[in-house]
């Protein structure tokens, strides 16, 4: 009897999981992340549908940024060298929190060095607090020396898009690489 309770709860279990396996947090049908409206360093309008067709990895932050930004952007390059071909299905996005010193000629300069197709986005300081908490990231000024030398506090994890446009996983903060373009490719592959 006790061996028949445990096959019913091996069968159970497999059938919970379904056929994906992310490496990332699979937040399928969340009710946030839907949709942003900010321009690139041409001053071009951006939306989410924009984008249809590809995956796309969203990420927050600002180019001041010592060590989480970059460190973020290197790996999501690292990520596209690995999808090979399929990069070229994927976009990455960086949404400054910081406009008012990350300009269009910041951005221009900034995002395009991790990868040439890496597109960097912004608004003005209302739109980007919106934008913010409509994908539910936390951003704080801290006080540095002088006011224009500051910091901010940010949430550090990225937001994966499948081709349809539907938030789809939640990207920890140093996500090996391999494991980010796996993720990717399931999502390209309509999973």
């Amino acid at each position: 009897m006790r061996s028949l309770r445990w096959l019913l709860l091996l069968l159970l279990l497999a059938g919970c999981g379904g056929d994906q396996h992310f490496f990332s947090t699979d937040i399928t049908g969340a009710a946030f992340g839907r949709d942003f409206a900010m321009t690139d360093s041409a001053g071009q309008l951006h939306h989410l549908a924009d984008y249809r067709g590809k995956a796309v990895v969203i990420f927050f932050g600002y180019t001041q940024c010592p060590d989480v930004c970059p460190t973020t952007l290197s790996g999501m390059a690292e990520t596209m060298k690995r999808l090979g071909d399929d990069a070229k299905r994927v976009q990455v996005l960086f949404i400054t929190l910081d406009p008012e010193r990350d300009t269009r000629e910041v951005l221009a300069a900034y995002v395009p060095q991790f990868d040439p197709s890496f597109v960097g986005l912004s608004a003005d300081l209302p739109a980007t607090a919106a934008t913010a908490a409509e994908f539910k990231v936390f951003y704080q000024k801290q006080t540095g020396s002088t006011p224009k030398n500051y910091t901010i506090d940010h949430t550090a994890t990225s937001y994966a898009y499948d081709p349809q446009g539907r938030l789809r996983l939640l990207v920890k903060y140093s996500e090996p690489p391999q494991n980010l373009a796996a993720d990717l490719r399931v999502l390209l592959a309509g999973n």
